[in-house]
């Protein structure tokens, strides 16, 4: 019976580094919207070519193009729908993702997030660096932040907004760009739109 347990803990252990399978620690998710959007389903959006502001605003590259094929999956899941590349969209969706690698002591700073005007922070840590180090010395870890913003095409008016955060071991298979691509943005969507400023951890 010890044995089992140990095995388990082990197993667990393993898993938070990404040892026994490709399994993504928790995300930290905080969505921002003044109202539930009321678009149609069968609304139609359009994905910014360039990312939003910030210091990962450059040219797409191959791993944003995870990020942005994984967003186009949940909001099609949604019941909206990409517009054609000469077609006018009433929703302009916009995408950026940051990727920073540092040893597992070095934890990233918070960061904040707002949509008209209301603004939040989160980095509370919640699921984040947690692990057992089974090689020896510290692990490097890669924090992994989604950002999405959902705009009135028109107006230009932010309607939603939200942020996912986890950190994953860099040599993990999760650590791939369509992986942990697929997981944030999973976890940016769910119950969607979310509660209005509040944090929470999605497994």
């Amino acid at each position: 019976m010890t044995r089992q347990i140990s095995v388990a803990l082990l197993c667990a252990a393993a898993l938070s580094l990404g040892g026994c399978a490709t399994a993504v620690p928790p995300v930290e998710v905080t969505r921002f919207h003044n109202a539930a959007p009321g678009w149609a389903p069968g609304t139609r959006y359009a994905i910014a070519t360039a990312p939003l502001d910030g210091p990962a605003a450059s040219m797409p590259s191959l791993e944003w193009n995870s990020y942005r094929a994984a967003v186009d999956q949940q909001l099609q899941r949604l019941g909206l729908v990409a517009a054609g590349s000469n077609e006018r969209a009433p929703l302009l969706v916009r995408i950026v993702f940051e990727r920073s690698e540092q040893p597992m002591a070095a934890r990233r700073s918070p960061v904040s997030v707002g949509v008209g005007g209301s603004t939040g922070s989160y980095g509370s840590g919640v699921g984040l660096g947690i692990g057992v180090n089974l090689g020896g010395g510290p692990k490097r870890m890669a924090d992994l932040q989604l950002s999405v913003r959902i705009d009135d095409a028109a107006t230009g008016q932010a309607l939603w907004e939200g942020r996912a955060l986890t950190a994953i071991p860099v040599k993990a298979p999760a650590a791939q760009p369509s992986l942990a691509a697929a997981k944030l943005a999973e976890a940016l969507f769910k119950d969607f739109p979310g509660e209005s400023g509040r944090t929470i951890s999605v497994p």
